[in-house]
């Protein structure tokens, strides 16, 4: 299908202070993530990027506006792609929900999380997944199986969007880090994803520009088959 760019947004001022922002409105970048989303736009310079679809939290916004910008696109934003809905741990301080019995549940065991007055890990990494899968779709259709696509979201959305490709249970994403600013690569296919990249903090990104068709030949679907024996890093 396409080649997505997950984008986590750049430092907050909740990063910078230690506190699990979640949903609390108005939480924008620090002088770090500014400087982070700026970066951005020469960073993937030369990605044709179809199109920009975020998270309607403001940090996510602020992250991707000098891209956006800069390429003469205006960002899609999806709900299903917002923040974790942590109930009553949202605006505390990570030292302080440490404490929690819940702390432990969601370390060992995320998928029978809930958060108190909030959602469950679990539902969170169905909605993300499906608006990845439609948003996928919909960009296949109206920008062919080449496309490639840019959403910037939150820490555990991304690790629960990689976890999904990489079938791994969601038991298992806390073992994937996504650091501010970061970028994660899923190809998609009709079969498979492939995950090329993770947490990536200032690799070279040639590799996601999509190949110049072949004369007298259609854009062809990328292949679901693995290479046997390993990618040759053509």
């Amino acid at each position: 299908m396409t080649t997505l760019i997950l984008l986590r947004h750049g430092r907050s001022a909740a990063n910078a202070a230690g506190v699990l922002a979640g949903r609390t409105p108005g939480v924008e970048l620090d002088e770090v993530g500014q400087t982070q989303a700026q970066k951005m736009v020469d960073r993937l310079a030369g990605v044709p990027l179809s199109e920009i679809v975020c998270s309607p939290m403001v940090r996510c916004e602020q992250t991707v506006a000098p891209l956006a910008k800069d390429r003469g696109l205006t960002p899609v934003s999806e709900p299903e792609l917002a923040e974790v809905d942590y109930g009553s741990w949202t605006g505390a301080e990570l030292k302080t929900l440490f404490k929690e019995p819940l702390w432990k549940v969601v370390q060992a065991h995320p998928s029978a999380a809930v958060f108190p007055g909030g959602e469950g890990l679990a539902g969170m990494q169905a909605r993300a997944v499906a608006a990845v899968r439609r948003h996928g779709a919909r960009i296949a259709a109206e920008h062919g199986p080449t496309a490639v696509w840019l959403a910037c979201t939150h820490g555990d959305v991304i690790k629960a969007v990689l976890a999904d490709a990489l079938a791994t249970h969601l038991d298992n994403f806390q073992r994937i880090v996504v650091d501010p600013s970061s970028i994660s690569v899923v190809h998609y296919t009709d079969t498979r994803p492939f995950v090329a990249r993770v947490n990536d903090l200032g690799g070279d990104v040639a590799g996601l520009i999509p190949p110049k068709p072949k004369r007298r030949r259609k854009t062809a679907a990328r292949s679901s088959d693995a290479v046997v024996g390993g990618s040759t890093g053509g």
